[in-house]
């Protein structure tokens, strides 16, 4: 399956999207359980009271979900708190697709900086969030494991 400019289409979501969205981030996430030993935050989400007091966005292709992108907007800067990506559908380029509306969100909202964690072990993540501009602010234990706080000062 192609994948255009075309076929690709974003939305916010609304509680009627919230079992999609839990069952896509259950696909997405549950490849890091034998690597952490458990259930990776957002698999353990409301995301009922994520989509009233926060901000989701569904990407779809071929109005098929694809990828969904949860945001918190917290005084000082923005949270991405979750890019998830159907299984089938990662390494083409949607993660990073979603990652740079979160910082067009951000920059709308008037905000000079993004900022995410995740888990130590999810090298590939860790690279590709460098790769991407961001830079590692902190890290904290969590649950038997290590969170990496990073964050990116945005144009604007």
């Amino acid at each position: 399956m192609t994948i255009t400019e075309d076929t690709i289409t974003l939305r916010k979501a609304s509680l009627a999207d919230v079992e999609a969205i839990a069952a896509l981030t259950d696909a997405a996430y549950e490849k890091y359980i034998p690597l952490i030993g458990r259930k990776p935050m957002p698999m353990t989400a409301d995301y009922a009271k994520m989509a009233v007091e926060n901000e989701i966005w569904l990407l779809n292709v071929h109005d098929q979900l694809a990828g969904i992108l949860v945001l918190e907007y917290e005084p000082d800067t923005l949270l991405i708190y979750s890019v998830a990506i159907q299984p089938e559908y990662q390494k083409k380029g949607l993660g990073r697709r979603l990652l740079a509306l979160a910082e067009e969100q951000a920059v709308q909202a008037g905000y000079r900086t993004i900022r995410l964690y995740t888990n130590a072990l999810f090298e590939y993540n860790l690279n590709l969030y460098k790769n991407l501009g961001y830079h590692e602010t902190s890290r904290e234990p969590f649950l038997g494991s290590t969170l990496v706080h990073m964050a990116k000062m945005l144009a604007g």
